[in-house]
């Protein structure tokens, strides 16, 4: 990364309760959204499934939209092109070949409200503890490809939650300024590893990470951790939130990243195939 071609960068993590009512949480969204904005918020991440946490994973594919079309879509569009922000929408259920699944589709659009970006999450949670049994491969159908975009502060790489237990996805992304990621995770994995792992993915990439999550309560029963942050490429923990509805708001400084990785060279001498 060349700092002299990149400028700092105001972002913001927006902490949500999402609902069963896409309506509800777009208002909800959008609120919150204005308040990052009057933050100074150049760049606005949503959490994983910002616009609906149904009674059951069935529910998405009920509102469900076409690549392109749709009220979720449409929104994001219309938030980014008011505010004049980078919006990114931390997962949109988008159609797929499969009737009875969907793409879990993070979105992002550019000040004038174009859509920039597509990332379809690649790992799907699946975890079973007690009275807790998640499966996401039941509903969603998996992506393939490693997606990234520019922003004034440099390249950001994308990425949605159970991703974050994945390192070689974001080592494949290679040199980014920031890394996203929206979350929905649970109680127990998210107080057991959250944070350790989302500060792992900052120290080993030597670059931001930007985490916007659900937190509480949701239809069903699900309980969610919360703890939005946005941490350094040190590892050091900039802003953050514990729980409650939100907006963590910190800066992207390219030179921090410069700094870091002139006293401590770690990318360069990688060994990247052992054989």
């Amino acid at each position: 990364m060349n700092a002299m071609t990149s400028t700092p960068l105001r972002v913001a993590a927006i902490q949500m309760t999402s609902g069963a009512n896409v309506d509800e949480n777009l208002r909800a969204a959008g609120a919150l959204i204005a308040n990052a904005a009057a933050a100074g918020a150049s760049l606005v991440l949503l959490p994983e499934n910002f616009g609906l946490m149904g009674l059951r994973a069935r529910d998405k594919l009920a509102a469900q939209e076409p690549d392109g079309d749709g009220a979720q879509q449409a929104f994001l569009a219309r938030m980014a092109r008011e505010h004049r922000q980078y919006v990114i929408g931390g997962s949109v259920p988008l159609a797929c070949d499969t009737p009875t699944r969907t793409k879990q589709s993070l979105l992002v659009y550019g000040p004038d409200g174009t859509r920039l970006a597509r990332y379809d999450k690649i790992h799907l949670f699946r975890y079973t503890h007690g009275d807790e049994d998640y499966d996401e491969a039941k509903t969603i159908s998996a992506g393939g490809e490693q997606t990234s975009f520019a922003a004034p502060c440099g390249r950001v790489g994308l990425s949605i939650c159970y991703d974050v237990r994945f390192p070689e996805l974001y080592r494949a992304l290679g040199d980014m300024t920031l890394l996203v990621v929206p979350a929905a995770f649970t109680v127990r994995t998210g107080e057991a590893h959250w944070e350790t792992l989302l500060r792992a993915r900052a120290i080993e990439n030597q670059c931001y990470v930007l985490a916007a999550a659900q937190t509480g309560m949701h239809p069903g029963g699900r309980r969610t951790w919360g703890h939005s942050m946005l941490i350094d490429p040190w590892g050091k923990i900039v802003a953050s939130q514990a729980e409650g509805v939100g907006v963590v708001v910190g800066d992207v400084d390219p030179e921090r990243i410069a700094d870091v990785r002139s006293k401590l060279p770690a990318l360069s001498p990688r060994i990247l195939h052992v054989t």
